[in-house]
């Protein structure tokens, strides 16, 4: 008989390893009435979309509990997968940052995924990265508190860009994916005003803010 479940799977957020079965992502992306673990696998060591490198099922998504409460603020999630990845020199675990790190303003920082190349459009075939910069905390939630009915920006946050120049940023599809400088991931992409906006920067989880949380529950 013919599966039909092999048909349906379609890639969406992405996510840093942390441990063989714990993988680091959004919240936003492992939730909402219809979510179920079943439905969730997690492909590593891919370069092109929707193939090539290991797939593993999830078999529990721990979201901080926080999420949902202020806007965004809080949207990290811990996915325990049902088997262990293979580690290889295109899956390895990253690294974070101590509890309470202090994250400089105007640090080169890198976006990378598969989602979508601007505004609207498709969403990218092969692993894309990006080069941007962290901006000053109070300067981005000061930008989008000028916006109707958007999220507050918070200190469980950091926005980066190229402010008042646009044009490089993470984009739909790349919700969950890393931040990082160097082998250090200090970020999930997490929200924004559209993608690579000039005057509003993409916004990320901060994960130092995190660490104790992950710590805790990374078994």
């Amino acid at each position: 008989m013919k599966n039909i479940w092999t048909e349906l799977w379609s890639q969406g957020c992405a996510g840093t390893i942390l441990t063989s079965k714990m993988i680091m992502s959004a919240a936003h992306c492992f939730d909402g009435q219809l979510f179920d673990p079943k439905l969730r696998r997690i492909r590593a060591g891919a370069t092109f979309r929707n193939h090539g490198g290991m797939v593993v099922y999830v078999e529990h998504a721990y979201n901080h509990p926080s999420y949902g409460a202020n806007g965004f603020d809080g949207d990290i999630s811990l996915i325990k997968l049902l088997s262990a990845l293979v580690y290889s020199p295109a899956v390895q675990r990253t690294s974070i940052a101590p509890q309470d790190t202090v994250i400089p303003d105007n640090l080169p920082v890198i976006h990378a995924g598969w989602g979508a190349t601007s505004q609207g459009g498709p969403p990218s075939e092969v692993l894309l990265d990006v080069p941007i910069y962290t901006i000053n905390n109070q300067l981005c939630r000061e930008r989008y508190a000028s916006l109707q009915n958007r999220p507050a920006v918070t200190e469980n946050m950091i926005c980066a860009g190229i402010l008042d120049v646009g044009g490089k940023d993470a984009c739909q599809g790349d919700s969950g994916g890393p931040m990082y400088y160097g082998n250090i991931t200090i970020g999930v992409v997490s929200w924004g005003e559209g993608c690579a906006n000039a005057t509003f920067p993409g916004v990320s989880v901060a994960v130092h803010r995190y660490v104790d949380w992950i710590i805790a529950n990374n078994n």
